[in-house]
């Protein structure tokens, strides 16, 4: 994107309708501002801020979105106005659709999707973490031990796909009292396959033609026919069990006492795997990778993993004493946020701060863009775990920081996965050091509908 004032032309922040301002817009017309979005969307997103401010509008092809990046506006949206602003036919989740469903995560929104969250809220519960945590720390382990031929050798560990199959064998332990086996590498890649397909065509919508189209119908369905094989199975046998399906599938509505339809819990199901799945592969992957590349948060990281467990397997009551492995995460989760991206549609015109939005109007979030606020976070590139101290978290807007969204439609799984990511970062420590390959490139993140490292964190297993 050119940054010269003169040669990209874009309305200023004028007065509109009722004294309020006029959002700044990327000029439409200028092929560059195209181009610019298609080769790195989040260059173009972040060089737009600099340029437009916390508000401005763009154009997906065609279509509208206004991109907020401030605190207080993302504040407005989540938070103050959630009943304004909807997911029905917000460009992303039309998108999803054909993978999501009307699962929670795309459900427009609404009076029916507060008795949809009021129904499996209670499952979702912290109180409920500690009956998983078991899971973690078995799978974990048995991932380190399908490492021990790599350990202090030169081959590296492909910490993604390890990751991912781990993640997906403790999401559907804990959902269903089931091992996978490998069938988990089959949904692994039917959800990568998807992810690429939609995430290709958030920047270029014409390559949603033909083969893409069909690549994922197919990668659909297998993800579908994954979930549908334990949640058939489950009520053929007429099994009563104490894990997530079961909960679930015993779960009722506050105003008619009635149980989720089989289509409903389908499309739940997958959406909790699609959401628990993506976020652990995603986020132990990069923790892992700044890690390695930062000797000194690796050994505070050691020092606490080896001073607070001494030795021993964690605990779901050590997560509140291992104090830095949790600024760990969430600095991660600052630069690196899996869900990175999110959108809503405005109901009816609103006053943001001053700025007019119009109804039916796209509203984009992209919290990769908010956590580099410069205004909030000094030398925001920087991996820096101790942002995240009660001395230097104080004063700071609540929602310069939002990876799990927030409102009434804060991630319900969010207390299932930090507990995830803390475990699996403190039992890996107990054993291994990861270390990165010499000559080695920095590691790249791939801008899909989810922020993954591109192609995957390679790194050395070494002993402890």
């Amino acid at each position: 994107m050119n940054s010269s004032a003169g040669s990209d032309s874009f309305e200023q922040a004028g007065r509109g309708r009722r004294g309020l301002k006029t959002v700044p817009t990327v000029n439409p017309w200028d092929p560059r501002n195209l181009i610019a979005f298609r080769r790195d969307t989040l260059d173009f997103l972040t060089k737009s801020r600099a340029r437009y401010g916390d508000i401005f509008k763009f154009h997906i092809f065609g279509h509208p979105m206004i991109m907020i990046n401030h605190p207080d506006y993302v504040e407005h949206v989540l938070v103050h106005r959630a009943d304004k602003y909807t997911k029905q036919s917000a460009f992303i989740f039309e998108l999803t659709a054909p993978v999501l469903g009307n699962g929670l995560i795309r459900n427009p929104g609404g009076p029916a999707y507060t008795r949809q969250r009021n129904m499996m809220q209670p499952t979702f519960r912290p109180n409920t973490v500690p009956l998983f945590v078991q899971n973690m720390i078995d799978e974990t382990v048995l991932m380190m031990d399908r490492w021990r031929p790599l350990v202090d050798t030169d081959r590296v560990a492909n910490i993604t796909d390890d990751v991912g199959q781990t993640a997906l064998r403790i999401v559907t332990r804990s959902l269903f009292s089931a091992d996978v086996g490998e069938s988990a590498r089959d949904f692994e890649l039917a959800f990568a396959e998807a992810n690429n397909v939609i995430g290709t065509f958030f920047r270029r919508p014409l390559s949603m033609l033909g083969l893409r189209r069909k690549r994922l119908r197919t990668a659909t369905e297998q993800m579908k026919s994954f979930i549908s094989a334990f949640v058939e199975r489950r009520i053929a046998n007429q099994e009563v069990r104490d894990d997530l399906l079961g909960m679930l599938m015993r779960a009722t509505y506050e105003d008619d006492g009635a149980t989720m339809s089989m289509k409903q819990l389908h499309d739940e199901v997958l959406n909790l795997v699609i959401a628990a799945f993506e976020t652990t592969t995603s986020g132990i992957s990069w923790a892992f990778y700044l890690i390695a590349t930062h000797p000194e948060v690796e050994r505070r990281f050691l020092e606490e993993i080896d001073t607070k467990l001494q030795g021993r397997a964690p605990t779901y009551g050590d997560l509140n004493k291992l104090t830095y492995t949790r600024m760990i995460v969430d600095e991660t989760l600052r630069l690196y946020s899996p869900a990175y991206q999110t959108m809503r549609r405005s109901v009816e015109e609103d006053d943001m701060h001053g700025y007019r939005i119009p109804a039916n109007m796209d509203i984009y979030l992209n919290s990769h863009v908010t956590h580099r606020h410069p205004a909030f976070w000094d030398d925001a590139e920087k991996f820096d775990p101790e942002r995240f101290t009660p001395e230097r978290s104080a004063g700071r807007p609540k929602h310069a920081y939002f990876p799990f969204g927030s409102g009434p439609r804060v991630c319900i799984g969010k207390y299932f996965a930090l507990a995830e990511l803390q475990l699996i970062l403190a039992t890996v420590a107990q054993r291994f050091r990861l270390v990165v390959p010499p000559d080695q490139a920095p590691m790249e993140a791939e801008q899909l509908i989810t922020l993954h490292p591109k192609d995957g964190v390679r790194l050395l297993v070494r002993s402890r």
